[in-house]
Formats: structure tokens, sequence, C-alpha cells
């Protein structure tokens, strides 16, 4: 076993409107290029990570009519809400009763919801402060979840309320594909129009190499890292949630993105080929392909390879989820038990402050971007 490996072992009741957020608010429970044909129709100059690198100056003006929304998956509130959210998952689409049943006891396994509602408004929260903190940026953060409450679309129609002239949309995947950011933005993008407001929107579409997201990641997997004895070398599993193999076909670059963040993360701690492997997990329950390896059989491999301490960093999730909360920690550890292996993982991004403070400067990288574009683009005769 490699030295580097043990070397870093050894180093180890609100009245805010859900769609807004209160730096009070807190969360308690458990822890290059895109296809841009395909986002060209949304009529939007999209933010590409190349571009999100490194702002970091001050604004001064009140920006009372800038707004950033935070667009997430959503999740069920409860055991009674999992049929319902299943069911808008699939579109209405008749779902087997079994189904159901299986995936609200994974919910009722990891305390009866989800948490990934409440941790994304204490990620806009964060944000919100840290942005009037340090960047003296008074914009306000709001966020919609599209299958779930608070509504992308509810959310939308609040925000054209409050009068906002300029949005930024930042997607919570780092990864662009076109069945999770892409089918983000055309939602949000019928939202706006559904309630005929006009605002300048900048989207942020991918930033899976944004060196902030790569520290803060590398961050978290340290801290797993910290699960194991001095003596022991764990191998490093990154995983992401698997996708339809079709979208690889049509030239989907998620594959792409979520290896070389993988890589990247790799290198951020000194891993050496063969320290770490590539997983996918919680594929789809489809008859089609999906993206694989998976990670059951990724961890089955490595135990019967002799390996008996691993580490999984969930690099395709920005906040603890059903699909780490169950699919690693109780389906992949009790594989990991049976086979005689020591499997841990890192904590999820969540509302770590450097991966915050990655969120800032990708948002700021969009606020210059948003201003340059209105100074080249002359207003129509009669408009203030």
């Amino acid at each position: 076993m490699n030295s580097t490996r043990c070397l870093q072992s050894a180093g180890r009741g609100n009245s805010t409107p859900p769609w807004r957020v209160g730096a009070e608010q807190s969360y308690t429970g458990p822890s290059k290029q895109l296809p841009n044909d395909s986002l060209s129709q949304l009529g939007w100059r999209v933010l590409n990570e190349s571009h999100a690198c490194g702002y970091a100056e001050m604004l001064t003006e009140a920006d009372a009519d800038l707004a950033i929304l935070l667009i997430a998956y959503g999740g069920p509130a409860s055991l009674d809400e999992v049929e319902a959210f299943v069911l808008d998952i699939r579109g209405g689409r008749p779902t087997p009763p079994e189904l159901i049943e299986e995936i609200r006891r994974r919910y009722a396994a990891i305390g009866g919801r989800s948490p990934l509602p409440d941790i994304t408004r204490q990620q806009a929260a964060a944000l919100e402060t840290y942005l009037r903190e340090r960047h003296s940026c008074a914009a306000r953060v709001y966020v919609g979840m599209r299958h779930s409450a608070p509504r992308l679309t509810d959310v939308v129609a609040h925000i054209a309320a409050d009068n906002i002239r300029r949005l930024i949309a930042l997607p919570m995947s780092p990864y662009y594909s076109s069945l999770g950011t892409g089918r983000s933005l055309a939602q949000l993008q019928e939202a706006i129009k559904e309630c005929a407001w006009r605002p300048a929107v900048t989207p942020i579409a991918s930033w899976h190499d944004h060196p902030g997201l790569i520290t803060a990641l590398a961050e978290t997997a340290q801290a797993g890292l910290r699960h194991f004895a001095a003596h022991e070398c764990p191998k490093v599993i990154f995983s992401a949630h698997s996708v339809p193999a079709r979208l690889l076909e049509q030239g989907d670059p998620y594959d792409r993105q979520v290896r070389q963040t993988a890589a990247l993360v790799a290198q951020r701690m000194g891993l050496a080929e063969g320290e770490w492997v590539f997983a996918y997990q919680s594929a789809g329950r489809s008859p089609e392909a999906w993206l694989g390896p998976d990670i059951q059989q990724v961890v089955s491999e490595q135990a019967q390879a002799g390996e008996r301490q691993l580490l999984v960093v969930p690099i395709g999730f920005t906040c603890d989820q059903v699909e780490i909360l169950y699919d690693i920690d109780i389906t992949c550890r009790r594989l990991a038990e049976r086979l005689g292996v020591h499997l841990e993982r890192s904590p999820a991004l969540n509302a770590l402050p450097s991966f915050i403070a990655a969120l800032a400067d990708l948002v700021m990288a969009a606020v210059r971007q948003g201003s340059q574009q209105e100074e080249a683009s002359p207003r129509p005769r009669g408009e203030a």
C-alpha cells in the first residue's frame, strides 16, 4: 500500500417565507465547454466554469434589483409526501406501489424526510451573508425546488413580485447534464414566461472544475480520512449519481465532468494512480442502461483485490440526501461489513465555509458578466 494514503490518514418556527432565507436559519440534521446548442434555445448567455474563477471585486451599489436563485432537485418533507414526490419525478407516469413503498422505506431509514430542502436553505443563508460581508453585495438569495416545495414556479413568481430585474440562476449540481441542469434551466424559463416577467438572467450551467469546489471537496475527503487509524491506508472511491448511458452517446458532458472533478480532487489530495477509483451510484429504476461501474460492484471488486479500508467521497452531491444517507451509509456499508471491509464516507459539502466561498466566487463572476452584457446592449428608446 502506498505510504501517501497512510500519511494523510494520520493527518487528520420561522416566519421567513420558504423561498427566502435568513442568516439565522440552520440545518441540524445528518450530516470544457458545454453543449451550447442545447442551451441556446433558452436565449441566455451561459456562464461556464472557465469564466468563474478569481473574481473578487467589491460591489458598492445597493443591488436591490439583484437576486440569486439556488435551484435544487427537492425532496419529501415527510413520509406522506413520498408518493407525490416520486410521481412528480416520473411525470405522473404509473408507478408500481412496491417501488413507492421501497422508496418510502428508504426515507424512513434516514429520519422520515429528505434533509435536502433544509440544507439548501442553509446554504442560501450562508451565501447571502458571505456576499454581504465579504463582497458588499446586497443581493437576495432564493431557493427553488424542481420536485417539491418550495416549487420553482412559485418562487419565480415571488421573485418577480419583489421587483428583481437581474437574476443569477445557480443549479446546485456542479455538473451539466441535459436531464439535470438542462431541465432545471428549462423549467426556470417556463416559470419566467408564465408570470410575464423579463429579467436579465445569467445562468451558471457548469462549475465542476472551479478551484473553490475542488478545494472544498478535498477538505471533506481529508475529514473522512480521520475516521481511520493512523496505520490504515484507505483506498478512495469518488462517487456520483448515475445517468442513462444514452446521454453519453448523445454527447452529454456529464460523464467527462464528474471524472475530471474526481481526478482534480485526487490530485489536490496527493493521491497517486491506483490509490483511488471512480464509481457511479443510485441508478434509476428503468429498463435502459445506466452509466457504471456501480459503487456496489466497485466495493466488491476492491474487497476481492485485498483492500480492507475504503473511503467513499460523494463528489456528485452538494449536500446530504437519500443517495448519501441511505445508498452509501446503509447499503454500501452493509455490503462492506459482509465483505470484511471498513468503509467510511466523507462528510457532504452542505454549508462548509470553503464551499460557500466557492459559490460566492461563482456568483460574483456572474454579476460581472451580467453587468458587461448590460453595458454592451443598447437600451430600447424610452427605457430608463
